[in-house]
C-alpha cells in the first residue's frame, strides 16, 4: 500500500515508486531506452550507501573474518565512521530498482548466458575443451582460425566476442568505449600474441642470453621486438586513466633465462621495458606486471620493484606487481616490498589476486584450503585498504623498528563477490585510509559481469554521494569519481588465432569454479527472464 500521509517525504516517496515502476519495464528492453531518472528515499537519520539499491543491510565484520554469503538484494549500510548500521529499511520505504545486469545490453546477456550454460555443464564442457586444447595448439591450417574464415566467424561471433577487445585498433577502441558507456571506468587492456617455443628451444636458454651471439639477436628480432611493438600498441590503445597488463616472459627465451637465473633483463630487454614504461607514464596508463609460476616470481618481483622505483611516487603507481593469495609466502613476500617502498620512499603499486596457477605451482606452496585463501586474500586486502600494517599478523614490518607504511595503489582482482563488497564496506564506512582514486575494482571481461555490474549499478547510491555531486554541479567543481568505484574489466585484444590460448585458459578457469560459474549462469537467466516479463508488463 502506498501511504496515504499528504506530506512533502510521502508525496516524493510514491513519485519515486512510479519512476522505479516505469524504469523496471523500459529497462526490460535494454539500456538504450533507459532515461527515466530515479532516487531513493530513506527515512534513517544515519546517511545510507548502497551496493544495488535494494534489500537489506549488510552486517559489519572484520574483512577477513567469516561471513554468510550475502544475498543478491543485500546492500551496504554505513551508520558512522567504524561500523555498520543495523537499519532495516521496510519495503514500502524500498523503490524497485531494475536489476544491476540491466546495464548490459542483451546480446551480452545472451551470450553470457550461453558461455555459462556451457561451462557449468558435465556433459558439454568436456567436449568444449578438448576442442579448444585442439584448436589453441594445431599445426593443421584447417584448424587455424585465423586461416579458416568459417571457423573464424562462429569463433568471433561466440567465445572472441565474449571475452576479447578486437582484432585490431579499430574494433579495440569500439570495445573500450561501449564498456565505458556502460558506466565502467576502463578497461585493463592485455596483447594476446604469445612466443610458442620448441622443446630445443627451452633447453637451450642460455645460448640466447649471449651477448653478440646468434640466438641472441634471433631472440632480439623474432621474440623482444614484436612483444614490446604489440605492448607499445597497446599502452596508445589504452586511454588515460586504464590499465595495461603486460607478462615477462612473453618477451621469450632471454626473458625465460634471465627471471630463472634471477638476473635483470638483458640490454634489449630492459630498453624494451623501459620505452614501455616511458610511454604509460606520458599517456597516464597505469601498468600491470603480471605474476608466473613460482619458480619464475622472485625475478619477476625483483625487476617489478626496480622499475616501481624508477615510475611510482607522490602517491601515484604507473606499475603494480602481481600478489597470489593463494601462496602461503604471499604475506611475508607483500610485508617485505611493503617495507622497502616505505624506506625508499617510493609508491608500491599491488594489484591483488587469488591465484592462476594452481595446476602448475608445487602444492606445498599454495594455502591448504579455499577458506585459508579467502581469509589471506581479505586480511590482505583490509590491510592495504586501511594503510597499516595488520593486527593479524598477515602484514608485518620485517623489522619491528620500522612501522611506517607506504604510499599504496591498490588493484583488488577478484570474482569473488564477499571480498569485493567487504573491499567496498571499508572504502565507504571512512575505516579505509586510502579512498576510491587510490583502488580498483577488476574482473574479467565475460566473467563475474553480475560482480562487476552491481559495482557499476551501486556507484551512485549513497545519498551523502549524491548531495556531494550536485554542490559539485552547482559550484561547477567536479572533481573527478574520486567518491565512486573504479570499476575495470580486464580483456586482450590480437586476431581470433592469437587470442585462442588465452581462451582456453579461460575455460579452464571456468571448469575450476564451477560454483561461481553457476552464480553467473543463474544470474543471467534471470535476468533474461526479467527482461522477457518486462516486455509483457509483468513487474519483476
Amino acid at each position: 500500500m502506498f501511504p496515504t500521509s499528504r506530506s512533502p517525504a510521502s508525496r516524493q516517496l510514491v513519485c519515486n515508486i512510479g519512476h522505479a515502476r516505469a524504469r523496471t519495464i523500459a529497462s526490460s528492453l535494454g539500456p538504450a531506452v533507459v532515461s527515466i531518472p530515479y532516487h531513493h528515499v530513506s527515512h534513517s537519520t544515519s546517511p545510507v550507501r548502497r551496493v544495488n539499491g535494494v534489500g537489506r543491510t549488510y552486517s559489519t565484520r572484520l574483512i577477513h573474518s567469516s561471513t554468510n554469503r550475502p544475498k543478491p538484494t543485500d546492500h551496504l549500510t554505513i551508520d558512522n565512521a567504524s561500523s555498520l548500521s543495523t537499519y532495516e529499511p521496510q519495503p514500502s520505504e524500498m523503490p524497485k530498482t531494475p536489476s544491476p545486469l540491466a546495464v548490459l545490453p542483451l546480446t551480452n546477456v545472451l551470450r553470457s548466458w550461453m558461455t555459462t550454460t556451457v561451462s557449468s555443464s558435465p556433459f558439454l564442457l568436456p567436449p568444449s575443451l578438448a576442442a579448444m586444447s585442439v584448436l589453441a595448439h594445431t599445426t593443421n591450417p584447417a584448424l587455424n582460425p585465423d586461416r579458416n574464415p568459417l571457423l573464424r566467424a562462429f569463433l568471433k561471433k561466440t567465445f572472441y566476442a565474449q571475452f576479447c577487445a578486437g582484432e585490431n585498433p579499430a574494433e579495440v577502441r569500439q570495445t573500450i568505449d561501449s564498456l565505458k558507456q556502460i558506466g565502467f571506468s576502463g578497461v585493463i587492456l592485455g596483447y594476446a600474441r604469445e612466443v610458442v617455443l620448441t622443446d630445443s628451444e627451452t633447453k637451450d636458454l642460455a645460448s640466447s642470453a649471449a651477448e653478440g651471439g646468434a640466438a641472441a639477436e634471433e631472440c632480439i628480432r623474432t621474440e623482444i621486438n614484436p612483444w614490446a611493438e604489440g605492448t607499445m600498441e597497446t599502452v596508445r590503445l589504452a586511454s588515460h586513466g586504464d590499465f595495461v597488463a603486460l607478462k615477462f616472459t612473453g618477451a621469450g627465451r632471454q626473458a625465460l633465462y634471465s627471471l630463472s637465473k634471477r638476473l635483470p633483463p638483458s640490454e634489449a630487454l630492459g630498453s624494451a621495458i623501459d620505452g614501455i614504461c616511458k610511454l604509460a607514464a606520458e599517456r597516464g596508463v597505469r601498468l600491470l606486471f603480471d605474476a608466473e609460476q613460482t619458480a619464475l616470481q622472485p625475478g619477476i618481483d625483483d625487476w617489478t620493484l626496480d622499475y616501481m622505483r624508477r615510475y611510482n611516487a607522490n602517491g601515484k603507481a604507473i606499475v603494480h606487481g602481481t600478489y597470489q593469495a593463494y601462496l602461503k609466502s604471499t604475506p611475508a613476500t607483500l610485508s617485505s616490498h611493503l617495507a622497502i617502498a616505505a624506506a625508499e620512499g617510493f609508491t608500491l603499486g599491488v594489484k591483488l589476486v587469488r591465484g592462476a596457477y594452481l595446476g602448475s605451482d608445487p602444492r606445498d606452496l599454495i594455502c591448504d584450503t579455499k577458506a585459508d585463501t579467502d581469509n589471506q586474500y581479505d586480511g590482505i586486502a583490509e590491510a592495504l585498504l586501511r594503510n597499516s600494517w595488520s593486527g593479524d599478523g598477515l602484514l608485518q614490518p620485517p623489522n619491528p623498528q620500522e612501522t611506517k607504511f607506504p604510499d599504496v595503489n591498490v588493484v583488488l582482482a577478484t570474482h569473488n563477490r564477499e571480498s569485493v563488497l567487504k573491499g567496498k564496506a571499508l572504502l565507504d564506512s571512512g575505516v579505509a585510509k586510502l579512498g576510491y582514486e587510490q583502488v580498483a575494482f577488476a574482473q574479467l571481461q565475460g566473467m563475474a559481469d553480475e560482480v562487476s555490474c552491481e559495482l557499476v549499478a551501486g556507484s551512485h547510491e549513497s545519498p551523502k554521494e549524491m548531495e556531494m555531486e550536485a554542490a559539485e554541479k552547482e559550484t561547477g567543481k567536479v572533481e573527478g569519481n574520486g567518491n565512486k568505484p573504479q570499476v575495470y574489466k580486464y580483456l586482450v585484444w590480437g586476431s581470433t588465432g592469437e587470442c585462442m590460448k588465452y581462451l582456453l585458459r579461460r575455460a579452464y578457469e571456468n571448469r575450476d569454479a564451477v560454483q561461481r560459474t553457476k552464480s553467473g549462469r543463474e544470474a543471467m537467466g534471470r535476468e533474461v527472464g526479467r527482461r522477457v516479463r518486462g516486455l509483457f508488463g509483468i513487474s519483476s
